[in-house]
């Protein structure tokens, strides 16, 4: 005799020796088991639309915010690290795409540009370049000039003025500033780094954008201790830089163009 089924109230043998439900229960709870379970549907997720054109800066568009010629712009970003210069226009560096750079290309023209996004504008480091360059480079002063002259003449004498007009601290100096320009290549003297420290150069040349920097009074404590607070700075930024020694100055011509030749400027 078949044993009842072991739902509460019901007195009808299960269906199978061995089951412990009767047919009706069986039945209904395999219905249960198998029922499809109908999810709500599950909302898609969409990827944010690209930059539009219409919210990026182009080099003229940077020009007419900040009150420059649009020439000027491109040459100042590369000097930043932003940009290199190649033979169809200009190519966006890494650090360029950690500003929001977005390279384009324009194939009817064959000619390569960057674009900028809005946020370069509230760069400091960035907003601080464009300034002084504005205010040195861009359109120069001849009062400030002028003053700048009488300055070094009254407070720096001693110093050493180079062919190219420029006033420099030591005889080693002279003789770099003057080898960069007999070699035709441009330079300033003394210029910030485009960074927050307030660190100059010795030398800078646009073309590869090259630091040189001379090291002189090594047996001087608190001279070496900046030299190597300076050379860290150059390291940290991965700045392209050429250190020269009293051992270097005897001979440019022997060294110079092998360490320019490192960062792609060849001296004829």
């Amino acid at each position: 005799m078949l044993e009842i089924c072991s739902i509460t109230g019901c007195k009808q043998s299960v269906s199978k020796p061995g089951h412990t439900l009767c047919y009706e229960h069986w039945k209904a709870n395999k219905l249960k088991v198998n029922k499809v379970i109908n999810f709500p549907p599950v909302a898609k997720v969409t990827s944010p639309p690209p930059l539009s054109a219409d919210v990026l800066l182009s080099a003229t568009k940077i020009s007419e915010r900040l009150g420059l010629s649009k020439k000027a712009i491109n040459p100042i970003l590369a000097e930043l690290g932003l940009l290199d210069k190649v033979q169809n226009g200009w190519f966006a560096t890494r650090l360029g795409l950690s500003f929001g750079a977005v390279q384009k290309y324009d194939e009817q023209k064959n000619n390569s540009y960057v674009l900028w996004s809005e946020e370069i504008l509230n760069n400091q480091i960035f907003i601080d370049t464009f300034r002084r360059v504005s205010a040195q480079d861009t359109e120069p002063n001849a009062s400030d000039d002028k003053n700048k002259l009488e300055f070094r003449e009254k407070f720096h004498a001693g110093n050493y003025r180079t062919t190219d007009g420029h006033w420099v601290r030591s005889k080693a100096e002279l003789a770099i500033d003057n080898w960069l320009y007999m070699a035709g290549l441009v330079h300033a003297y003394e210029r910030k780094l485009p960074i927050e420290e307030e660190v100059y150069c010795d030398f800078y040349m646009p073309s590869g954008r090259v630091y040189i920097e001379y090291w002189g009074y090594e047996d001087n404590p608190e001279y070496l201790y900046r030299k190597r607070e300076k050379q860290h700075i150059y390291q940290k930024y991965e700045f392209n830089l050429i250190e020269l020694t009293d051992e270097h100055i005897k001979n440019l011509d022997d060294h110079l163009p092998t360490m320019l030749r490192g960062f792609g400027i060849v001296v004829n």
